[in-house]
């Protein structure tokens, strides 16, 4: 197959630190790179449209919703999806440059390196965290519940692992971890709700400490020391908390 139009498309609000970093990335790659804004109050749009990026705006209804919303200002149907704390490794440009000369499969999947607090994270349930993120538009959309997005492909398609790893500049420390907790919980009990999911407080528990015991221990999150530690127990505390507030959301 011949060389293919690549899209790069990514969703912001507020990401004046961080959004220039992943334009700059998708550059390398993609024949253009559209941004889809939720009316960001600081210099997003304006360093994103400085870089080259076309930006569009629309009132932010969902991380699944944003993201489906956005492939349909896109030019072309191959898609590169990046949230706006990624960048490519140069390893995964190379690979995503062979992948756009000679498209062969329908979609790609690539490993996604976690940054906590400047320390890369190699272990527990955060690698190698793959995603797929290079694709046909044509042949799924964005599902899963928010804010846990996932692209679904349709039944049949072929896809391919890329060497390289997403680089993700998630949090910052233990308490930018605390306060992105405590957000997406609350996005999560909302979206089961809505589902109508119900969960009884003693496998509440059972999930939350199996989660701990999992990551930490299972998946060797230990081998990433403090910060191993750091990530199995607050996401534990996720698993409480969406659920303790899923019920909360049923007693109102």
């Amino acid at each position: 197959m011949n060389e293919v139009k690549l899209s790069g498309v990514v969703i912001t609000f507020n990401e004046e630190e961080k959004i220039a970093r992943c334009i700059r990335s998708l550059l390398q790659v993609c024949d253009e790179v559209v941004i889809l804004d939720s009316f960001s109050t600081d210099k997003t749009c304006q360093i994103a449209s400085d870089l080259g990026a076309k930006v569009f705006q629309n009132k932010f209804d969902g991380h699944i919703q944003q993201k489906n919303r956005v492939l349909t200002f896109a030019s072309s149907p191959y898609i590169l999806s990046l949230d706006a704390d990624e960048e490519l490794s140069r390893e995964l440009i190379e690979s995503i440059k062979k992948a756009k000369h000679d498209w062969k499969f329908n979609a790609y999947s690539m490993n996604r390196l976690n940054n906590y607090g400047g320390q890369w994270i190699r272990h527990g349930a955060w690698y190698p965290d793959k995603k797929f993120r290079l694709w046909d538009s044509r042949l799924g959309q964005w599902g899963g519940e928010n804010p846990h997005d996932k692209f679904i492909l349709n039944q049949g398609c072929k896809t391919f692992h890329l060497k390289g790893n997403l680089l993700h500049y998630t949090v910052n420390g233990l308490e930018d971890l605390k306060n992105q907790t405590e957000k997406f919980s609350s996005i999560a009990a909302k979206a089961m709700f809505e589902k109508q999911k119900k969960i009884n407080t003693p496998e509440i528990i059972f999930k939350t400490f199996f989660r701990f015991i999992k990551e930490y221990f299972f998946l060797l999150g230990f081998m990433d020391r403090k910060a191993g530690f750091d990530i199995a127990k607050m996401d534990a505390k996720y698993v409480w908390l969406k659920y303790t507030k899923l019920q909360k959301l049923y007693k109102k």
